[in-house]
């Protein structure tokens, strides 16, 4: 499909990969409209950072995805639906795992269906890599069983599975795209790339982190937005589920050195408890494979790690930016 001068809506849009994927769709000449969470501050999250010159290419939907008429109202009219709208914050799951029931599954079937009563050419459902769990085998592909983890891990279990059963019940044009852990500017502060860089960045020298032990495959977010693209151009990926994956993994603790080489190299990694997952909750190891989006979009990463990390750093450095992250609070 040729993206330019197609209508396209954004869920999610002011969110950290949201915000970053509106970028890359007006590069690609698309006619956007970005769907933010009404809020009374007027605020548009990230996109309030953009350009007033970008701001004017973008047509901004106010509302919430758990709102069936609000969806059906911003999806009207457009060819594809980006669907990236979501509660993903995993500590905070354990504590309202109904408010992930009601954004991640309501918000996800109120976005199908008015996608199927519209007749949006294509629609495209944000997955994760936690929905796999911990690796029973590596890499992971499409294929690898489901397990839900965390209440956040299963609310979107069971939005793929709904995505799944529009696309083999009503022939709505889905993809499931599922990004393993993405990283870089913008990232929300209950990460851990934004936990170690802003603990380093303020000059502290113990950085407390939880389990270190963990391994994560981890995609730079511009990669996430070019894979987005690229998975919309392919009609070979519509009723699939694609990861979004560099094939690659690094444990938190080698993640957590790698970071304080660049930044600060007197700094020490600390354990502090109530970083901690329940055990069998944490997901102990993710690296995904590839070989699906390579085959059937073209995709490949262009950033490695290194690239990436320098990139956030940079980011991070900007006292603008640092404005909106506290190093000294635990974001859940």
């Amino acid at each position: 499909m040729i993206l330019k001068g197609k209508r396209v809506l954004v869920t999610g849009a002011e969110g950290f990969i949201g915000s970053h994927l509106v970028e890359k769709l007006l590069e690609e000449g698309c006619k956007v409209r970005a769907f933010v969470l009404y809020n009374s501050f007027n605020s548009l999250g990230w996109l309030d950072s953009f350009p007033k010159e970008k701001m004017k290419k973008i047509d901004i939907a106010l509302g919430d995805v758990r709102d069936s008429d609000n969806v059906r109202v911003a999806a009207r009219g457009t060819d594809i639906i980006f669907h990236l709208a979501a509660l993903i914050g995993i500590p905070f799951s354990y504590h309202s795992p109904e408010s992930y029931v009601d954004t991640n599954i309501k918000g996800t079937l109120n976005v199908l269906q008015a996608a199927k009563d519209i007749g949006v050419k294509n629609v495209l459902v944000t997955s994760t890599s936690e929905t796999y769990g911990t690796a029973r085998y590596a890499p992971m592909d499409e294929k690898h069983p489901r397990q839900g983890q965390s209440p956040y891990s299963a609310t979107k279990i069971a939005a793929d599975a709904i995505a799944e059963s529009f696309y083999r019940s009503f022939g709505l044009p889905v993809t499931i795209v599922r990004p393993f852990n993405t990283y870089g500017p913008r990232q929300s502060a209950r990460a851990v790339i934004p936990t170690i860089i802003t603990q380093l960045l303020s000059g502290r020298r113990d950085i407390e982190l939880g389990n270190v032990y963990p391994t994560r495959d981890l995609v730079f977010v511009k990669d996430v937005a070019n894979g987005f693209v690229a998975i919309a151009r392919s009609e070979k990926t519509i009723g699939k589920e694609i990861n979004i994956a560099t094939g690659s993994e690094i444990s938190i603790k080698d993640l957590a050195r790698k970071l304080i080489s660049m930044i600060n190299p007197g700094a020490r990694i600390i354990s502090d408890g109530k970083r901690f997952r329940p055990k069998k909750s944490e997901v102990e190891r993710l690296v995904g494979s590839n070989a699906r989006i390579r085959k059937l979009a073209g995709w490949r990463p262009g950033y490695s790690l290194e690239e990436g990390l320098k990139e956030t750093i940079e980011w991070f450095r900007s006292k603008d930016n640092m404005k909106f992250y506290r190093s000294d609070v635990y974001n859940i």
